[in-house]
């Protein structure tokens, strides 16, 4: 199939968006389908570039300047499409350039796909534009009931989506690259550099340092960490819009910045727990990477976690939203930071989640939606 997928964020952006979409791309195109990519940045200096890339203007997103939304129209997007002559779309962000494309795709007759990856429209209260979750909802259904199914991460989120009125949702899970993200790639060096030695265990977070983390939750856990283990690092791998407030507000923590590839390997293995208390989540890929790493996982109960994680036995769970809960359990896993049992378990659960049979879902997806517009239309 020629399949163009159309995205706000695509790497070098870090993060887990797009990193699940380049993922995607690539699985395709190895296994022979031609795919092309609409997006606002281009590849980084010295980044391999298999496949082909298409810039589009863009702007910073309000409150994140490190996202951008794409914009076009729908005439440059019909222009881009007679280029190409995709047999479908998958659009990956409900933007300008998302709404663009759609129309332009109804316009010629082009089967479209949408993902449903984040949760924008519960991000507007904590970048102060509250009320306006309602109006979001309306507009995110309105987008993606003009496509012929919907895909997200989770069945959380697809429940929800079904709530909103979207109709036709399916649930496209995630994967982890087992082999980069290993126990073998822990680190005793970067451990010393931490502060840490082999009786001191390390409480890790990682991902984007921005308000829908739920960071003050995240200093509180790792406060509760140190009430067991004095001592013991609280490190931050990430970068976004708060941290040099938190670096200023929480000078206790060791902040490595963003990282990628073996580096970011290296971070997740050389922890000991993993904190992490967002619950905005569509899926939450840095737990499958952690467990993947052989850490402790301490999550709510929703989304991946709920998904991989099973309490006591290769992580920890709390309960949706409970923030004393999630205090507690994260004092608990503390306790068992050492426990071989668990890490072992937890790195087990993550290798039932390859790539592989997720791509092979994409591909499945994306073909229905080519067959049913054929015989729509009589072909």
């Amino acid at each position: 199939m020629r399949l163009m997928l159309i995205t706000d964020t695509y790497p070098p952006d870090i993060n887990g968006v797009s990193r699940s979409l380049s993922t995607f791309a690539t699985g395709l195109a190895d296994c022979g389908h031609v795919v092309e990519i609409i997006t606002t940045l281009a590849a980084g200096d010295g980044e391999p570039e298999p496949l082909k890339r298409h810039v589009v203007m863009a702007m910073p997103l309000p409150g994140y300047p490190g996202l951008r939304i794409g914009i076009s129209t729908t005439w440059q997007m019909q222009a881009r499409f007679e280029e190409m002559k995709p047999d479908v779309l998958y659009v990956a962000t409900e933007t300008p350039l998302g709404i663009a494309s759609i129309r332009a795709a109804a316009k010629m007759g082009i089967p479209v796909v949408s993902g449903f990856h984040t949760n924008f429209q519960s991000y507007l209260e904590d970048y102060h534009l509250p009320g306006l979750e309602t109006v979001a909802q309306g507009m995110l259904r309105s987008i993606h009931n003009q496509t012929a199914r919907t895909l997200t991460p989770s069945a959380d989120t697809a429940a929800m989506l079904e709530r909103w009125g979207i109709q036709n949702v399916g649930v496209l899970g995630r994967g982890v690259d087992t082999d980069l993200f290993s126990p073998a790639r822990r680190s005793e060096a970067l451990r010393r550099s931490w502060g840490a030695d082999e009786k001191t265990p390390v409480a890790i977070y990682v991902g984007r340092v921005a308000a829908e983390k739920n960071l003050p939750l995240l200093m509180r856990a790792f406060a509760a960490f140190r009430e067991v283990h004095p001592r013991a690092p609280c490190v931050v791998v990430g970068d976004g819009p708060r941290l040099k407030s938190l670096q200023a507000e929480h000078p206790e923590c060791i902040y490595t910045g963003a990282k990628r590839g073996t580096e970011l390997a290296e971070c997740y293995a050389s922890g000991d727990v993993f904190l992490f208390p967002s619950s905005s989540e569509t899926f939450g890929n840095v737990v499958l990477e952690a467990m993947s790493s052989g850490l402790t996982t301490v999550a709510y109960d929703y989304a991946a976690p709920r998904l991989v994680i099973q309490h006591g036995q290769n992580g920890w769970l709390a309960p949706f939203e409970q923030e004393e809960p999630f205090l507690q359990t994260t004092r608990e896993a503390a306790k068992s930071w050492d426990n071989s049992a668990v890490r072992a378990a937890a790195r087990q659960a993550a290798s039932d989640y390859g790539w592989k049979r997720v791509i092979q879902q994409f591909e499945g997806e994306l073909q229905t939606a080519i067959d049913s517009k054929k015989n729509m239309s009589g072909m």
